[in-house]
């Protein structure tokens, strides 16, 4: 399996890019993105994702995939790119809880010869972020609370150790119907840790429409989190993290890098 960054220039031979199409909005999604759904000639993904680059696919064959159908997604891909230019398209960045993984699992067992391109995108996360301000300024852990693919245990431990550094704490997948009481879970382990004061930031549809956010702490977040969906992203701050204020309004969060302790500013 040959892997490469950018768009081929060789019009006879079949690739496949794993695409990036970030936070939702096409002012977000890369040139370099752009540039590989425009040279593919099949695009594949999930509807919620196609549904945001349509102004870029026409004239495209579009398959559509259903959620939870990602190997199945992955397999035809691959399948297809073995003699035409194929976009797999990944929400946020593709290597971020994204496609970019079981389609490399899927092409190195199938086919291996295949050049595959992963193509980068902006993140959950640092969209959420670029929102609430600069929470994640340093060092900061991303976890999913989903335990589909990774058992409720380990999640457990993860949170566990994440919370004892004091770091920022970015949260994808934190709530759903089918997992109504994970965060409620991952915050309790927060608390045994963490001051119920820590400012908490959540994100919803960032960069898409109906975009909200809100700021709120640890402490009240565990009281009720009902605000909360699959929608969002939760960003716990850590032990330096703050409130970015304008009087008693709250703006934002901030977690200070450490410039105040090396400069006068």
């Amino acid at each position: 399996m040959e892997m490469s960054r950018s768009p081929s220039q060789d019009e006879n031979m079949g690739r496949l890019f794993v695409v990036s199409i970030g936070p939702g909005d096409l002012d977000n999604m890369t040139p370099l993105a752009k540039r590989a759904v425009d040279e593919s000639d099949v695009v594949i993904g999930n509807e919620f994702y196609l549904d945001q680059i349509r102004p870029l696919l026409d004239r495209k064959k579009v398959v559509t995939s259903r959620m939870g159908k990602e190997v199945d997604r992955a397999r035809e891909a691959v399948m297809l790119a073995r003699s035409t230019k194929v976009a797999m398209v990944s929400g946020g960045d593709a290597g971020v809880y994204g496609m970019a993984s079981i389609v490399l699992e899927v092409a190195q067992n199938e086919a291996p010869e295949l050049d595959v391109s992963i193509i980068p995108g902006v993140t959950a996360a640092t969209a959420a972020a670029s929102i609430l301000g600069s929470p994640l300024s340093s060092d900061f852990l991303v976890i999913s609370l989903s335990d589909l693919l990774t058992p409720w245990e380990v999640i457990e431990k993860r949170l566990g150790l994440g919370f004892q550094m004091g770091i920022p704490m970015v949260m994808y997948n934190p709530r759903s119907r089918n997992r109504p009481g994970n965060l409620h879970k991952a915050l309790e382990i927060g608390l045994r840790h963490a001051r119920p004061d820590v400012p908490v930031g959540i994100v919803r549809n960032a960069y898409r429409e109906e975009e909200s956010f809100t700021v709120t702490d640890l402490g009240s977040l565990h009281e009720d989190d009902g605000m909360v969906d699959m929608h969002s992203i939760v960003i716990i701050g850590g032990e330096s993290t703050k409130l970015l204020k304008e009087g008693e309004n709250v703006k934002g969060i901030i977690t200070p890098r450490g410039y105040h302790r090396k400069y006068i500013y």
